[in-house]
């Protein structure tokens, strides 16, 4: 039976949202506009992206993704819920939500190449799977197919739903009818402004990345700056996140290996400050945490202990 693009595209959302995909969306592969372009080129030339220099990488493809894909003419834009249904006690240092399961890099990517195969075998069409690794504007795509829109914050927000989710994509070399880009606007009420503990985020939408927490207790190497106060936040950052309003309507996921693990959820100040090299290793193999490095996890817990002992 030959089935018409509108069809295969019906089978493929029903297919997503089986394998536990929150939202999906279509979009159709064109170069990126020159605003979003302009913007961000200049927020690369006035180094807001701090010491994460693959951002500078690949601007001809970060502004076509076509490139990534030979032939690609789709792009199916992908939401997936990571809000655990736990999450760790206020008085010992934090690690941000979305770090307490498995690392989302494998879960998302496991999750979207079997929804990939599933589109190559209904259509016949070659697909990519692309999981924040690749030089692809991922917001820009998520407004552009009609998957949510972009706060103040920074994060992806889709109505109704809130911005707890993971983003992926996969490309696709066959033509689907596009959703209509996502013309719903933050509700510019400047809880996340006025919340954000280092003053990062400015009114107008703008980051200073070299004062985002999450930047550089993740990101960023050496010597944390004097003037940014971490509170008790040893991975990441959250505050953005809980103070929005539109997180009001969000709900725990589904997926087993994003709700917390109780490894995490026991992790005391105590078993953080005894950690060694090896422990850190297997205790977060399979989390993103691994990404900030024994050194990069105990300078921040280092920097929490001070101030905790300076209050």
């Amino acid at each position: 039976m030959n089935l018409t693009p509108s069809q295969c595209k019906e089978l493929i959302v029903a297919e997503a949202s089986r394998l536990g995909v929150e939202k999906i969306a279509f979009a159709s592969i064109d170069p990126v506009d020159d605003e979003a372009r302009n913007i961000y080129q200049r927020w690369i030339e006035g180094r807001h992206h701090g010491e994460m220099a693959y951002m500078e990488k690949y601007s001809d493809v970060r502004d076509n993704p076509a490139l990534l894909l030979p032939g690609a003419k789709t792009i199916v834009c992908c939401a997936i819920n990571y809000q655990p249904r736990q999450r760790q006690d206020t008085n010992v240092p934090q690690i941000a939500s979305y770090a307490l399961g498995r690392d989302y890099h494998e879960v998302v990517r496991e999750l979207l190449s079997t929804l990939a195969a599933y589109i190559e075998q209904l259509t016949g069409a070659k697909t990519r799977v692309c999981v924040d690794t690749a030089p692809l504007r991922e917001r820009y795509w998520a407004v552009k197919s009609g998957l949510g829109f972009v706060g103040i914050n920074n994060q992806l927000i889709i109505p109704s739903r809130g911005s707890r989710f993971f983003l992926g994509e996969i490309l696709i070399t066959e033509k689907f009818p596009s959703d209509e880009p996502c013309t719903q606007k933050c509700l510019r009420c400047g809880a996340c402004v006025k919340a954000c503990p280092a003053r990062a985020i400015n009114a107008d939408g703008s980051i200073d990345t070299q004062r985002c927490i999450s930047y550089l207790t993740i990101e960023h190497r050496g010597d944390l700056p004097a003037d940014v106060k971490l509170g008790n936040k040893v991975y990441g950052c959250d505050v953005c996140q809980d103070v929005c309003p539109h997180n009001l309507c969000s709900s725990p996921t589904t997926i087993s290996d994003f709700q917390a693990s109780e490894a995490l959820l026991t992790l005391d100040e105590e078993a953080m400050k005894t950690l060694t090299p090896e422990q850190f290793s297997a205790l977060f193999r399979h989390s993103a945490i691994k990404r900030t490095k024994y050194v990069g996890f105990m300078r921040n817990l280092s920097r929490v202990l001070a101030e905790k002992a300076g209050d």
